[in-house]
Order: structure tokens, then sequence, then C-alpha cells
């Protein structure tokens, strides 16, 4: 904890009248701040220390796990329940790393995939610059009947943004990917499979703020957190952009998270590193509107010191469960 006693005191006394949730969300609130004006670091390397301290302490171990490493060996996990992350983009909290270097652009282009092109094909990927999906072809040089075929197949997209726009304060604004028609056939199942949608307004000048909740079923959090949280940042800034509405807070729920057995070291190298002072924002810097307009030229990450990161906290190696 980053909180001196102090400010945990003031915290304990302003909340007395408050239930004990209350007092937790304040305290890592407060915590989160000290960190960063302590360490310099961003929000993202605050909730991952955080979130894989806990894995490591409290975790627990799998059996019989469905995934393997690439040489056959059954790749076994130490898991923790329900995490949650929260970032307000409207005061610059973004979840970039800087314990290792992230690779945003092929993030941000893996979500024009999904939702913009609506694709499931490898070939589509591959032009996008992107390779790693394919682990998962299913032999037709797709992932199969999943995530932007499961968008295209459903409308869901185009639903969403007519939705928003014609009944924004409504509570039904929801992607969810997790068709168990489609699971009918071979592919993965999505690890981010929802987002919900809500849109308010701040009472003075009637802002609308477009706020977006992501629930993922599973996370691999030394792997690809980062990478699944900036996306969905990204998502969250085009579809604010498309319908006029200011982006507001991303909230990151993941039910099971964990470490693969072949990232313990991994996993402690991460918690030991020293963030790198940064005040890093994804934005997207574009006059366009329209949302299937939107290219990777449009994002700019500013102040994300990447080669300061490479020399300081280099890239590590992680073996896939597949």
């Amino acid at each position: 904890m980053y909180l001196d006693e102090k400010n945990l005191l003031d915290i304990y006394n302003r909340c007395s009248n408050n239930n004990q949730l209350d007092i937790t969300r304040e305290i890592e609130k407060a915590d989160m701040k000290a960190f960063v004006n302590k360490t310099g670091g961003s929000f993202g390397d605050y909730y991952h220390k955080r979130t894989l301290n806990k894995i490591l302490n409290e975790g627990y171990k799998d059996e019989n796990p469905r995934p393997h490493y690439s040489d056959g060996t059954p790749a076994h996990t130490i898991s923790i329940n329900e995490v949650v992350s929260r970032y307000d983009l409207t005061k610059g909290e973004c979840p970039i790393l800087t314990l290792r270097p992230i690779a945003w652009k092929s993030a941000v282009k893996e979500i024009f995939w999904i939702y913009q092109m609506q694709s499931n094909k490898l070939e589509d990927l591959h032009n996008l610059g992107i390779k790693y999906w394919n682990d998962w072809n299913i032999g037709d040089n797709t992932i199969g009947q999943r995530y932007g075929a499961t968008v295209k197949k459903y409308d869901l997209m185009n639903t969403l943004l007519n939705d928003l726009k014609n009944d924004p304060y409504g509570r039904r604004h929801i992607i969810e990917l997790w068709q168990v028609e489609d699971f009918k056939t071979p592919g993965l199942n999505p690890c981010c499979h929802m987002t919900t949608w809500n849109v308010r307004n701040d009472g003075i000048t009637d802002t609308k703020y477009l706020d977006m909740e992501l629930k993922q079923r599973s996370s691999d959090f030394a792997t690809s957190v980062s990478i699944n949280e900036l996306q969905y940042v990204a998502l969250l800034l085009m579809v604010a952009k498309h319908l006029g509405y200011t982006p507001g807070v991303f909230t990151h729920v993941i039910t099971n998270t964990q470490i693969y057995d072949r990232h313990i070291n991994q996993a402690k190298e991460l918690i030991n590193r020293k963030p790198i002072p940064n005040k890093a924002q994804l934005i997207l810097d574009t006059d366009k509107t329209n949302f299937y307009d939107f290219t990777i030229d449009d994002f700019k990450l500013i102040d994300y010191l990447l080669d300061k990161i490479k020399n300081t906290n280099p890239q590590l190696k992680f073996d896939l469960g597949i």
C-alpha cells in the first residue's frame, strides 16, 4: 500500500457512516493516486502490481486444464476471482503499462478486426500486421464463428450505435459475444465477451458522458491484460466520437484472473520493476465521426516513453497456453 497512516485514517473517519464497500473503494482510489504521485507510473502499473501480488499470495492452482503449451505440456494456472479496475478517462487515467513495452497499435487494430471489419478471417488480421491469432486457426484460416463473425451475424455493433443515439439513457446497451448457438461449431470461446454502455450527464452543461464496462470471463493477466484494457478504451473512444459524447469511465471486471505456471518468474519480475514516470494517454485525434472510418493513424498514445521503457523495463517472454 502506498498510502501513509494519516491518509488512511482520514479515509476511515470520512467514511465512518458508510458501508465497508465505500471505504474499500475510497482506499483504493487514494492508494492509486498515492502510487502515481510517488512513482510517476501509470494507473495500469498500479493495478498490474496489485493484482499480480494478490495472485501470487492468494491464488489457487487449477486441475486438468484445457490449455497446453506448444510442447504439449498441460498449461496450469494460478488464479483469483473477481478483479475490478477502473479508469476515469476525463482525468487522464490510462491502463497502459510502463513495467514492460506494450504494442498498443496492434491492440487497437485487433478492435478494428472485431468491431469494424467484423471478421474472423486470419488473412484480414495478417493484413493489419497481426499474426498471434494463428494458433487458433480451426483449419480454414479463420478462428471459427467467433468474435467479429458473431458481431456481424447478430448486427451487434450497428444495433449498439443506433440504440445509444436514439435512447441514450436506456439501460439495455449491451454487446454480448457469448452466443451459445455459435459454440456448436469449432473455435475459441471469447474471453472479453460483454460490454455494457451507459450515458450520463453532468447536470450543469448537459455534457453527455459515455461510460463502458468490459466483462471478461478469463484473463491471462501477465500476458495480455494491458492489451485488453487499452483496446477497449480505444473502442470506447470510437463509439463516443461517433455519437458526439465525451468518453467517461472505463471499468474492467475479470471473473477469473490467472497467470500460467510458466509465468511465475515473469510476474515476480514485473512486481519488482520500477515504473517509468509518464503521463501517457490514448487519444482519438481526428475530425472523422463515423465509427467505420477510423484508422490507426487517428489514434495517438501521447507521452508514452517507449524507448526508455524498452531500455529500462525490456520485454519479457511468455509461453502461451493454447
